[in-house]
């Protein structure tokens, strides 16, 4: 028997749901390759850990960048096993819903559909980002009334106002949580000419970030290579150090906002006042965001339950939705295998 997979393709995490079962996978989208075997060795969270530790002939890399494919035959691998994983060594074919940035290219629809198609696939359908989050946290988006979402995920940033089942308006900024990380990186380098891994930089911006109301009381201890001497030193860093290295990135995507908000129908922002923001992917747990996006722009915002798996949870929705979804959406494309 054939099974229904959904995709949530993210620049750093890969959430797999089957019809029926909901979220069945959910591993970093990192894949590691032996360039003498010219084999894939390890794939997910079992690959991560090969980051910055591998002998030269074995590369871990992540293949996807911003939310699109940087590097196809790593991505089809990785697809195809994560696929054989779920579908429970079957041999029907599955039909698949994969989910895609907003700004999304035509060229780059194709790769991702063709990732999928090789990897397996029967059917492939497209779902744009914004639209799977709010129907994963909840939200009925077949009413003529405005909802404004923030899907900050690992490489892109998706903001957008979903009214009567379709986007009225829509940016996607490359700034998200791989690029807070760097800047986690780049602040410690020339602060404290200390240089730490991206590991490093992501468990401080979960244990630290606060990028409205810094007090200085949360702190942790960092290690990593000094610039200076080549050795390995401790520090000790604080929420302020994290409000420095994050404020500006946090307002670039307030930005993205009020320009999203400058071009949507008064109607549908009085919608957003009452309605509120909702935030969505891993970005939304960043500390203090939600706070800062009120203060500056003005509307309620809040973070939906379990953030990082909406997409996931949307995607799986909609293939209970398929024939509205066919009907109703332009965001949905449906391509053929022949």
């Amino acid at each position: 028997m054939a099974v229904d997979i959904g995709i949530d393709l993210g620049t750093a995490n890969i959430i797999i749901t089957v019809a029926g079962k909901g979220i069945v996978l959910n591993e970093p989208s990192v894949v590691a390759y032996d360039r003498k075997k010219k084999a894939v060795v390890a794939v997910g969270s079992e690959a991560y850990k090969m980051i910055g530790r591998t002998p030269e002939y074995i590369v871990a890399v992540r293949p996807l960048k911003d939310g699109v494919i940087s590097d196809n035959d790593m991505t089809q691998a990785m697809i195809k096993e994560f696929i054989s994983m779920v579908n429970d060594g079957l041999m029907a074919r599955p039909r698949v819903i994969l989910c895609v940035p907003s700004s999304v290219t035509d060229v780059e629809r194709r790769a991702v559909v063709e990732a999928a198609l090789s990897a397996g696939a029967r059917k492939v359908f497209l779902i744009e980002e914004p639209i799977a989050a709010l129907l994963g946290a909840g939200i009925d988006i077949s009413k003529p009334n405005g909802t404004m979402v923030v899907d900050i995920g690992g490489g892109t940033s998706d903001v957008a106002i979903a009214s009567f089942n379709g986007i009225v308006q829509s940016r996607s900024v490359k700034m998200a949580g791989n690029k807070f990380d760097a800047a986690i990186i780049r602040m410690v380098t020339q602060k404290y000419k200390i240089l730490i891994g991206e590991k490093t930089a992501e468990k401080a911006k979960i244990e630290l970030a606060n990028v409205f109301n810094p007090t200085g009381a949360k702190k942790m201890i960092i290690r990593g290579r000094n610039l200076l001497k080549g050795l390995p030193e401790s520090l000790e860093i604080t929420d302020y150090d994290m409000y420095d290295a994050l404020h500006d990135s946090a307002m670039e995507i307030v930005e993205q906002i009020k320009l999203v908000l400058e071009s949507t129908p008064p109607e549908l922002v009085g919608d957003i006042l009452s309605n509120g923001i909702l935030l969505t992917g891993g970005g939304a747990m960043l500390g203090g965001l939600a706070e800062l996006i009120t203060d500056r722009v003005g509307a309620p915002c809040f973070v939906a339950d379990n953030p990082i798996e909406c997409v996931a949870r949307g995607v799986d929705i909609a293939f209970t939705m398929s024939d509205d979804l066919l009907d109703g959406f332009e965001q949905v494309q449906l391509y053929n295998f022949r």
